[in-house]
């Protein structure tokens, strides 16, 4: 089963979705891990009913960090801020569907901080700060 869940991400790594800019992004961040270089810039687009209409993400680095945030990209897109408030750290771990070591982790969880960031000052995040994250 592991293998499938590593076949997505090197899917997710090698061709990711939502991988772009918009032309004029109503949140932007970009998020980097100083320990081994990833880096994610962030864009959204949302409506003023509070639904993430669009969502683009740049960056570089390792496979798990670029799987991460294609696939938190493709959560979030379409749903309210309400909903991705709740978003955790088990969320996009769970996501990614395989064990990931203490050393990674900061890779695994860089799009979410991301995310995060971009959206403090529109939303309170639910999600505790114990997980590590905010």
């Amino acid at each position: 089963m592991d293998d499938l869940y590593r076949d997505e991400i090197l899917e997710h790594y090698r061709h990711p979705h939502n991988f772009g800019t918009l032309p004029e992004p109503d949140a932007v961040f970009e998020g980097a891990n100083p320990l081994c270089g990833d880096r994610i810039t962030l864009m959204l687009g949302i409506s003023e009913a509070g639904i993430v209409d669009e969502v683009a993400f740049t960056g570089r680095g390792c496979a798990i960090s670029q799987a991460s945030a294609s696939m938190l990209t493709d959560s979030i897109k379409g749903r309210p801020l309400a909903e991705i408030a709740k978003l955790g750290r088990q969320d996009v771990l769970d996501e990614l569907g395989i064990p990931i070591s203490p050393a990674r982790l900061k890779c695994a969880l860089l799009s979410l901080d991301t995310l995060r960031r971009a959206l403090l000052d529109r939303i309170a995040w639910q999600a505790s700060t114990e997980d590590g994250v905010a």
